[in-house]
């Protein structure tokens, strides 16, 4: 399966109208049976379809009713911020509804595409979309930041649908908010935003917040590793663990790990790193030796032609010139961070 978007169809005029869309998305158009043609895929249920098709796509699109798609894919909803978009047209193709993942998910981007491509009106629901106050989700999307828990996005929503400033703590100028001091209000410390209805906080630092603040992580934070051959992918995680909490971190702000090319088969690192969801970067020795570190290592240097690895892989990912914190050490592991000016 190549195509990020599917289309479905219970009805011969249906079936034409999918067809259609799919042709202009670029989508696998789905249709019952006794409708499909050669560019088809048949099916004899829309129910075990769905079953299968659901997570493997992410857009959908379902020129049927309403209702029926609502209790199809009704077992497979899990959260706003995974769940793919869906989208519901009519068999003549004149609305396109909006229903699930609006925004993170892109719904609401892909009823209006399908208004711009097959004339139909889009039918967008979400209350910031229909009062024209921005989407805090969006904004974080767009900026690349991690949003931390997906159900204080209501508490922000709801401040602005009443006509109340969000306060946003970021010292770093990562949330882009040109043009929004009608909806944000920006304040210089954490210890302000109790005196707000809600509010925002963009950081790399992990602070101690109300229950109505809506955390976004801006992905700045880059770990070198350093290990033993064999090391395993408890310990490495272990570790790296240690050193997100005890230094005040966000591991969501992580955006990469690193190590030097002779560790690119150590099957712990590459657990450990799948397990975090970053793709590992692996450096020459030469590469890593243009870097000078802050606590280099006759040992390393004797067995890895360096003066140290974690350090100088966490220096090169991020692109920095010094390490935000130095190498720290297990048994068998070290593990080092820099961070992304």
């Amino acid at each position: 399966m190549k195509n990020c978007i599917a289309t479905y169809a219970l009805t011969q005029k249906g079936a034409e109208t999918a067809r259609k869309i799919a042709k202009l998305l670029q989508a696998d158009c789905y249709a019952l049976q006794r409708y499909a043609t050669k560019s088809d895929i048949p099916f004899d249920s829309l129910k075990d379809i769905v079953a299968d098709k659901f997570p493997r796509y992410e857009s959908h699109v379902f020129v049927a009713a309403s209702g029926i798609v609502v209790r199809l894919i009704a077992p497979y909803l899990k959260s706003k911020d995974i769940d793919p978009a869906v989208v519901v047209v009519d068999q003549n193709g004149e609305f396109a509804i909006s229903l699930v993942s609006g925004h993170l998910g892109g719904a609401n981007e892909l009823a209006r595409l399908l208004g711009d491509k097959i004339g139909a009106v889009p039918v967008i629901t979400t209350a910031t979309d229909c009062s024209g106050v921005p989407s805090i989700d969006l904004m974080a999307r767009d900026q690349g930041l991690v949003i931390g828990a997906i159900g204080a996005i209501k508490h922000i929503n709801s401040a602005m649908l009443d006509g109340e400033k969000v306060s946003v703590y970021d010292p770093d100028g990562y949330l882009n908010l040109t043009g929004l001091n009608e909806y944000f209000v920006v304040i210089d410390s954490v210890a302000k935003l109790p005196e707000f209805r809600c509010g925002i906080v963009v950081d790399w630092q992990v602070h101690d917040l109300p229950e109505r603040v809506l955390t976004l992580y801006p992905r700045c934070l880059s770990l070198g590793v350093g290990c033993r051959r064999g090391a395993s992918a408890d310990e490495i995680l272990k570790l790296v663990r240690s050193v997100v909490v005890e230094n005040g971190l966000a591991m969501d702000s992580i955006f990469s790990v690193g190590s030097i090319d002779a560790k690119k088969d150590e099957v712990g690192l590459l657990e450990a790193a799948a397990i975090l969801g970053l793709e590992p970067e692996f450096f020459s020795a030469d590469e890593l030796d243009e870097i000078k570190v802050a606590n280099p290592s006759d040992m390393v240097m004797k067995h890895m032609g360096v003066a140290g690895v974690c350090e100088a892989a966490a220096i090169k990912l991020a692109g920095a010139t010094q390490i935000l914190v130095p190498k720290t050490k297990s048994m068998r592991v070290t593990a080092a961070i820099a961070r992304k000016i």
